[in-house]
């Protein structure tokens, strides 16, 4: 029976924003990587339901090698890189090389298997690393909510000041007009004007219990 033949794939992403992809494809040309095995998807790195991916996911196989620009490129969430690396690497086992990051490379090294057991390592502390980063973030921001709070910050969105509300407010609970009119006469949409009769009577009962 024949052997098959190792291909190298190449994957490209980029944000909708960004919409350049020539940096990572000049980066790939270094592996004379074939057009129709290069995968790309403009979209936002949040999750891996892309359609690149998915069909490059696909179509690579045992022993074949994946090149990537950056560990950015697979996207933003490295709980979901770690699983999709696993897929590649223990399921489909297929190399990963990551260009911006060397040691990044699942490829054997000599007889062992050095490259895989470093790139995993590295990629559990980057994982670590990111989780990290994001509770101290959250933790930030709601020390500092706390704090301005404290200090007599309002949070939440100011009303802005609609002539002869209170006339047309009365109006309306005596069912002189209909909340469509109501609404009309405040520049305010139904569910605007529902809002800001709710944030009204919310505001109203802060006072009384105060």
């Amino acid at each position: 029976m024949r052997k098959r033949k190792h291909q190298v794939y190449g994957y490209v992403r980029v944000s909708t924003q960004e919409q350049n992809e020539a940096r990572q494809l000049r980066a790939l040309s270094s592996f004379s990587i074939k057009s129709e095995n290069i995968y790309m998807d403009k979209k936002s790195g949040k999750d891996f339901l892309r359609p690149g991916w998915k069909e490059l996911i696909e179509k690579i196989g045992p022993g074949d090698l994946l090149v990537i620009k950056s560990i950015d490129r697979l996207g933003r969430n490295y709980e979901e890189i770690l699983e999709q690396w696993k897929l590649l690497t223990k399921e489909i086992q297929a190399n990963i090389v990551v260009l911006d990051m060397p040691l990044l490379d699942t490829r054997a090294k000599g007889e062992d298997l050095t490259g895989t057991f470093i790139a995993d390592l590295v990629l559990q502390i980057l994982s670590y690393v990111a989780q990290t980063e994001r509770e101290n973030i959250r933790q930030r921001q709601q020390e500092g909510i706390a704090l301005a709070k404290a200090n007599g910050t309002h949070f939440g969105r100011d009303l802005r000041e609609i002539p002869n509300f209170d006339k047309i407010l009365k109006q309306y609970n005596r069912k002189e007009i209909t909340v469509t009119e109501a609404a009309t006469k405040c520049g305010l949409s139904r569910q605007g004007f529902y809002k800001r009769v709710r944030a009204l009577q919310e505001e109203r009962e802060k006072k009384k219990k105060a």
